[in-house]
């Protein structure tokens, strides 16, 4: 009796898991938020963000950016354009909301953490291999990088 119930219990949790990845992620049009409801008021650009940061080790809040990449798996991070370096990353607080692919070109408001840090070679690594790049691209990534990343609680399509 135990093994019937043990197994219709793991059966349920599959299936519970099995339809909460195939949530269907909305399309990237001007106003579709993600995660945490916000509004675009008061955001500041990623160019203010890298000043704010050349002072301090931490900013909270919304900056607004274009999008150049996203991951290609199940769109888990994405990046913001920035003027004659590699672009920010912006990861999704507790993995709670995805980007769809068409988010590439948007301009879009994100609000959250943002910090300077080191970034692994291997957390690098795997970033390209998500992001759809070559191995020899990736065996090309020797060094670790201290960038800005920033943990999003919410994304807001702006145009």
């Amino acid at each position: 009796m135990k093994k019937i119930i043990l197994f219709f219990a793991l059966a349920i949790a599959i299936n519970t898991q099995l339809h909460a990845q195939k949530k269907e992620i909305p399309s990237a049009k001007p106003g579709v938020k993600y995660g945490k409801e916000i509004q675009a008021n008061k955001a500041i650009s990623v160019a203010k963000l890298e000043k704010e940061l050349s002072n301090k080790h931490t900013f909270t809040g919304k900056v607004e950016g274009k999008v150049v990449e996203v991951c290609k798996k199940k769109g888990c991070f994405m990046t913001l354009q920035r003027d004659g370096e590699e672009p920010i990353m912006v990861r999704f607080k507790d993995y709670g909301f995805f980007m769809p692919a068409d988010i590439i070109g948007k301009t879009v408001v994100v609000e959250g953490i943002a910090k300077k840090k080191e970034t692994s070679v291997a957390t690098l690594q795997h970033t390209a291999k998500d992001l759809g790049k070559s191995q020899s691209e990736i065996n090309q990534i020797t060094q670790p990088k201290n960038d800005i990343n920033i943990v999003a609680d919410g994304v807001l399509v702006v145009k």
